[in-house]
């Protein structure tokens, strides 16, 4: 397994080690043991899975408030997506910035998205199915979310939505987003 820091800071690539022969592929897509070695400490409790059928689906951008942020560990198993994190930790030097990553069922990436920073992806295939684990359960009372098409934030998506939930639709920019992360070193 290959962990490596992205241009934000907690953010992390994973790349699992993958087998290939005639049959296919074997891989650990998820192996605690080697991720405390890394020093990624996260305990995952739930998983997600979202199917998006058609190209140009955007879900996001999302977080929970504290005390039920989320730590994300997301992959996609079918497909391909625009992956994005935004932080969103008030005093952070990353403040605001966004930074993108192709995730998809051919190079098996995977990103840590720690809790702090806002979640999103577009979709570029059909039937792409996005698979991820988080450390704190659902809860509706701390869900939150930035529009995706803020202009401050600036994000180059590179499919306009094809398909956007309401509620993703009503998100506010992020100067007017309920945030309560505050930057630690």
């Amino acid at each position: 397994m290959k962990v490596s820091d992205a241009g934000l800071p907690g953010v992390k690539v994973i790349e699992p080690g993958v087998v290939q022969d005639a049959r296919g592929f074997f891989m650990e897509s998820y192996n605690r043991e080697a991720l405390l070695r890394h020093g990624i400490a996260a305990a995952f409790v739930q998983d997600n899975h979202s199917l998006s059928a058609v190209p140009g689906t955007l879900r996001g951008l999302h977080y929970q408030l504290e005390p039920r942020a989320q730590t994300k560990l997301v992959r996609v198993t079918a497909g391909r997506v625009f992956d994005v994190v935004v932080d969103i930790r008030r005093g952070s030097p990353a403040f605001g910035r966004w930074e993108g990553f192709e995730l998809s069922a051919d190079n098996k990436k995977q990103l840590l998205v720690p809790q702090g920073f806002a979640h999103g992806f577009v979709t570029l295939e059909p039937d792409t199915e996005v698979l991820y684990k988080v450390d704190a359960y659902y809860s509706q009372p701390h869900d939150r979310g930035i529009a995706w098409d803020d202009p401050e934030l600036g994000i180059a998506w590179p499919l306009a939505p094809a398909v956007l939930s309401a509620k993703d639709g009503r998100h506010p920019p992020l100067r007017e987003a309920d945030i309560n992360f505050t930057y630690s070193r």
